[in-house]
């Protein structure tokens, strides 16, 4: 880590939210614009380590959390719709004391954070999507269809030590803040295996909720500012991607697009990018 990081403390904290769930919430202080940062399917707060210190160092609050079911936080077998896992959010954002802040989440989190634009739109100042935010799984015929193309690798049992060769082989250009994120997103066991921190069933659960979600007609309620920032990766389905972005920006009230050619996980493999697209549309007027 660069030595002017180096003083910045992240704060662990429980925050107790919908239905009395506990969530695990990283906070980093500042005095500028809040961030609340979201993860994505499968993830962990720590993934966006990288972004918080770039961001803590430009003057902003920042706090990032496990959302229900994953890293830390309580593992319920509940509340994985839309509806409950924004309220976790409003908690979240009403216990740290933020003040309209910009909610940026990635991937399944993009979408969340769009559905808590729609539900609640005096609470935040803006919202940022980073790689998601308009995944649409009706593009499959079926749930059934579904739940077998996107269903989760089966990690449990591999040994911890091969687990992070894997990463590291399959990330050489990720900052370390990466890939201790991506690492956060498993429980080491005391035999040095590991398992998902998100349940296969749980996975499953959420799943369902994005199928189920109505993400066009989402788009077509939230009037907060939206900045998106999808990822140009080469993957097969990059022009189905294309075409989902064009139709947000088209039913969105305000928004404004930075394509980036980058893996998925875009916010861990190029932090100061990310953070610097966030931090640039408040200090811009973007987000005001």
């Amino acid at each position: 880590m660069p030595d002017h990081y180096r003083h910045l403390v992240v704060e662990a904290l429980r925050i107790e939210a919908t239905g009395g769930l506990g969530l695990h919430v990283r906070r980093w202080e500042g005095e500028g614009r809040p961030f609340l940062l979201v993860h994505g399917l499968a993830s962990n707060a720590r993934m966006w380590d990288g972004v918080a210190e770039h961001l803590v160092a430009r003057g902003h609050a920042v706090a990032a959390l496990d959302q229900r079911g994953h890293g830390l936080s309580d593992k319920v077998d509940d509340g994985y719709d839309f509806a409950t896992v924004t309220a976790d959010l409003t908690e979240v954002i009403t216990a740290l004391g933020f003040d309209r802040p910009v909610v940026a989440g990635q991937s399944w989190g993009g979408n969340v954070v769009m559905e808590l634009a729609a539900r609640n739109p005096e609470l935040v100042t803006g919202i940022a999507c980073v790689d998601g935010g308009w995944i649409d799984l009706r593009r499959f015929t079926s749930w059934e269809e579904c739940a077998r193309a996107m269903a989760p690798p089966r990690m449990t049992g591999m040994a911890a030590t091969e687990i992070e060769a894997m990463f590291r082989a399959r990330r050489e250009d990720w900052p370390e803040t990466g890939i201790q994120g991506a690492l956060a997103c498993f429980e080491v066991r005391q035999d040095g295996t590991v398992a998902p921190w998100l349940s296969y069933d749980r996975h499953l659960m959420i799943l369902r909720s994005m199928w189920e979600q109505r993400i066009r007609e989402v788009w077509r309620t939230v009037t907060a500012p939206t900045l998106l920032i999808p990822c140009a990766d080469g993957s097969a389905w990059g022009e189905r991607k294309r075409t989902e972005v064009e139709a947000a920006e088209a039913a969105l009230s305000v928004s404004r697009t930075h394509w980036v050619e980058a893996h998925h996980d875009v916010h861990a493999q190029h932090p100061d990018l990310v953070a610097r697209l966030l931090a640039d549309a408040v200090e811009d007027g973007f987000f005001a």
